[in-house]
């Protein structure tokens, strides 16, 4: 109506600056999370005897297929992330995960039985093949330069905390005498995807790929509030035409994986060789089965849980130095001495497990934690931040879904044969693996050039 003024009503508060970059990378960590409370869970729940009498006693081959069968899921969907974070955007890729990631999570907290747990694996296993995907890649291309390392790694301490939180809800359900000692770990799953999920839908999108796919004004927005909220800010204005710029470079680009492959063959290698010695290097030994290695040292029954708690919290805390060490002392060093620590721990795991002596028990708890310590500031996190480093943004989707993948695949080679190499090769299992830490050694020593890790 004429004559009448529109009420002046304030706008919420909306977050920028570092107050949104540091939001954005904890909400994203869910997603890290999620598959870090996923790789504990089971291992908690599997020496259970609520669990076992309900799949009436499994063998060691059917443990670790339920344990591994997720990785098969997550190895296909991560082939499959490339693409579809190409075409639906980071944060859509993001929502899809944590949906399907639920419906699993929901088909393993109502199982009836053997085989519709492997199914509900296998779902969960595709909503963490795009989760591992597309948040490194997120995080990447939300995160200026000079603070990329440290949120890479701040997104897998999110990982470490997932799993640490799954083995101490094992062991406090454990005290539950009925087969809701193990459904209720299980349905946690569907929560912590829900709460993701929903969240996914107020984040914002990656301002690449907003600008790669014509989005300018959006994506000089996204820039502008991580900035600050000004959008005549200087710095903003030049980080735009940064990657216009290499969006222009690379328009009419074929951007197929026989291209990236021809073009960029060392990097796609360097990607997935990190990945797959991430994996070889025998985490998954640890993170899938650790009550079973103390339970073969010694500690039985609930003790074993509570042993693979405690690592657990230590495990933690060796992820907060990259925090501040990876863009000081660079990836390669390391690398190097991460190596070198965990072959020495695996090769002091299995001597003592031989010995069978009184202190093995606790000297193999020791042993452990200083591997997983070691793990935790070097090889856990620096495989992840690699890939979306080294591949330029064309390819950046493609090259970080082959390595994905070859953690998924390598992932699910260690947690389907562990249970079986555990009763047959006992305690040469870990000096086995601490070989593989010594040839990751070797690889980053003569392979590996941190002039390579250019910011793209």
């Amino acid at each position: 109506m004429v004559g009448l003024s529109r009420p002046n009503i304030p706008r919420p508060p909306r977050l920028v600056g570092q107050s949104l970059l540091y939001a954005i990378s904890i909400f994203a960590s869910l997603g890290v999370f999620l598959f870090g409370y996923d790789q504990g869970v089971m291992s908690g729940i599997i020496t259970g005897p609520h669990f076992r009498k309900y799949f009436e006693e499994p063998d060691a081959l059917q443990v670790g297929t339920m344990v591994a069968v997720l990785e098969v899921g997550a190895f296909i969907t991560s082939v499959a992330a490339g693409r579809v974070g190409d075409l639906v955007g980071r944060k859509g890729t993001l929502f899809i995960g944590a949906v399907i990631f639920t419906i699993g999570g929901a088909i393993q907290t109502l199982t009836i039985g053997y085989y519709s747990m492997i199914v509900g694996r296998i779902v969960s296993g595709f909503g963490v093949g795009l989760l591992s995907t597309i948040v490194p890649i997120y995080q990447s291309e939300i995160s200026p330069p000079n603070h990329r390392g440290a949120l890479a790694c701040m997104e897998f301490t999110g990982n470490i905390v997932g799993y640490a939180f799954s083995v101490w809800t094992d062991y406090f359900c454990s005290f539950i005498d009925s087969d809701y000692s193990w459904r209720i770990p299980l349905f946690l799953q569907c929560v912590i995807g829900g709460i993701l999920a929903g969240g996914s839908l107020v984040m914002p999108e990656s301002p690449r790929w907003l600008i790669d796919t014509g989005k300018d004004a959006a994506g000089m927005q996204v820039i502008a509030d991580l900035h600050g909220g000004d959008p005549d800010d200087p710095k903003a204005l030049a980080e735009y035409q940064e990657i216009k710029d290499k969006v222009v470079e690379e328009a009419g680009e074929d951007r197929s994986y026989t291209t990236m492959w021809r073009k960029y063959q060392r990097r796609v290698l360097l990607a997935m060789s990190s990945q797959a010695f991430a994996q070889l290097n025998g985490i998954n030994v640890i993170s899938y089965y650790a009550p079973r290695v103390f339970e073969s040292a010694g500690w039985l029954g609930r003790d074993a849980i509570l042993m693979t708690g405690i690592n657990a919290i230590i495990y933690i805390l060796s992820t907060l130095p990259p925090w501040y060490l990876v863009d000081r002392w660079g990836r390669r060093a390391i690398l190097l001495s991460g190596a070198v620590i965990m072959a020495a721990a695996l090769v002091a795991t299995g001597w003592f497990m031989y010995l069978d002596i009184k202190q093995t028990p606790k000297a193999v708890v020791m042993c452990v934690i200083i591997y997983n310590a070691a793990f935790g500031y070097s090889w856990g996190p620096l495989p992840w931040l690699y890939p979306p480093e080294i591949m330029p943004l064309a390819f950046r989707a493609k090259g970080v879904s082959l390595s994905t993948a070859t953690n998924w695949a390598f992932n699910f080679l260690v947690g389907e044969v562990t249970p079986i190499l555990q009763e047959v090769i006992k305690w040469r299992l870990y000096p086995m693996h601490g070989f593989f830490c010594v040839c990751s050694f070797v690889l980053v020593y003569f392979r590996e050039s941190s002039s390579l890790l250019l910011r793209y």
